[in-house]
């Protein structure tokens, strides 16, 4: 198969670990990205790889399944990785960065990198002879994410066959770190004061019940009259887990376990944590608080929290439509369009749900097809390994389809009985001892 040059649609996570691994493998690459020409209802910056939602890639622990993929994609020499541990921020026991920096840098090494060009347009379809420059590619990864523009969502259902694949996502507000009230507010981690990685936000009963109803009643943006509000369950704004009842939230994203307010020396009610957006910690993301709500309600409702009394926003939240395909039905093995076997999809628009994730997909897509290039065929992972879970996550059909973040769920049972306490460092010993001795076999990563 002739693969000596190959488009990839989107510069975001996904796009940018495909095109990096690709051009690594020897294969010219031409990455298309719209901004800044135009930007979507999400994104601000002009560079490539821009963190929309949080700046935080999750649990790092080596027991878990998401840091468990960051090991496997840092054997397979993630450009993404590496860039993260280059712009980490202190986040306690996640991998988070410096959002600002971490997309100047993935631009920096995109842009610099003699195997890949930078076209600074937008492609609108996939449709033969509507975009004629794309006919001089051997092959076209689209990894335009879930913001892809209505165009290419068009183009794309043309070859799916499917009218309704999309669900509504919800992302946090960010403060100026200099207008919170260090009176009330006070650093810390669950179990560990010491730590200064988050600012916390402790609420006795009488303040959360305040919050709470305010939540309840808060005026919020609505969907477009035509598309069905559909919300992914790992991303649910706060008002809409408020719905579920009063302590859905203080036994949720505000449980208060393992601090005591320095104030009182006692465990509050609730308690809502602020992470550090930025190396300098001048910036905070307020955790757990995706909103849907209006501007106006969120400036009302989240300065009603104590130490936001005066909070200024850089950010609001916002709710934006973030659309994937039902990717056992629409795409083979490989990643490729069943109806297009020329066109793959890379990232989150296949139905993997995260920057990790999403990341990961573009990462695998962007090896196979180097290997492809030259005449190798290289197996996936086997599904006892994290990245080969969640590729067999996009192989598996289900009455109703829907992204996933990757787990432990998605692999194999272990075979043997482990007590709750054991069961994660078994799946992670079976993964680590099966994703080495792929990778020995098909002489892959380091």
């Amino acid at each position: 198969m002739k693969l000596s040059s190959i488009a990839v649609i989107g510069g975001g996570l996904a796009g940018c670990e495909c095109a990096f691994a690709l051009a690594s493998a020897g294969v010219a690459v031409t990455v298309f990205e719209m901004k800044p020409a135009r930007f979507s209802p999400a994104h601000v910056s002009g560079n490539l790889a821009e963190l929309v939602c949080s700046n935080s890639f999750r649990y790092d622990a080596p027991d878990s399944a998401v840091g468990l993929l960051k090991e496997e994609m840092r054997g397979l020499d993630s450009l993404c990785m590496a860039v993260a541990e280059q712009t980490k921020v202190p986040a306690g026991k996640a991998l988070a960065v410096d959002r600002e920096l971490f997309a100047a840098e993935v631009t920096a090494r995109i842009t610099g990198h003699p195997g890949i060009t930078v076209e600074r347009r937008e492609i609108f379809s996939l449709d033969e002879g509507e975009e004629p420059e794309l006919e001089r590619f051997d092959a076209v990864v689209v990894a335009a994410g879930p913001l892809a523009s209505d165009g290419l969502t068009a183009s794309l259902r043309n070859y799916t066959g499917e009218e309704h694949l999309y669900f509504y996502d919800a992302i946090a507000p960010v403060i100026d770190g200099a207008s919170v009230n260090m009176d009330t507010a006070f650093w810390g981690a669950r179990y560990n004061p010491e730590d200064r990685d988050y600012l916390n936000c402790p609420m006795n009963k009488e303040e959360y019940t305040a919050f709470y109803e305010a939540l309840l009643e808060g005026r919020t943006f609505s969907a477009h009259a035509f598309e069905k509000e559909v919300h992914f369950e790992g991303c649910m704004p706060v008002e809409a887990l408020a719905q579920r009842g009063f302590k859905t939230l203080a036994f949720g994203s505000l449980k208060p376990v393992g601090f005591d307010d320095p104030r009182t020396g006692r465990r509050p009610f609730a308690l809502l944590q602020l992470r550090a957006e930025n190396m300098n910690k001048s910036m905070f993301n307020l955790v757990g608080c995706q909103t849907k709500l209006t501007h106006s309600e969120q400036e009302r409702i989240f300065r009603m929290i104590p130490g936001l009394e005066r909070v200024e926003f850089v950010r609001f939240g916002s709710m934006h439509r973030n659309t994937f395909v039902n990717a056992p039905k629409a795409l083979a093995d490989d990643l490729s369009l069943r109806a297009r076997p020329d066109v793959y999809l890379a990232g989150q628009i296949t139905g993997v749900e995260g920057y990790v994730e999403s990341a990961a997909a573009g990462l695998w897509l962007g090896i196979r097809l180097g290997a492809l290039a030259f005449g190798r065929e290289l197996p996936p992972p086997p599904v006892e390994t994290a990245l080969g879970a969640l590729l067999g996550h996009l192989r598996t059909p289900a009455k109703r389809f829907q992204p996933s973040n990757v787990q432990f769920g998605l692999m194999p049972e272990l075979g043997v009985k482990a007590g709750k306490a054991n069961r994660k460092a078994l799946y992670a010993e079976r993964a680590r001892s099966s994703f080495a001795a792929w990778a020995a076999e098909q002489g892959v990563g380091c």
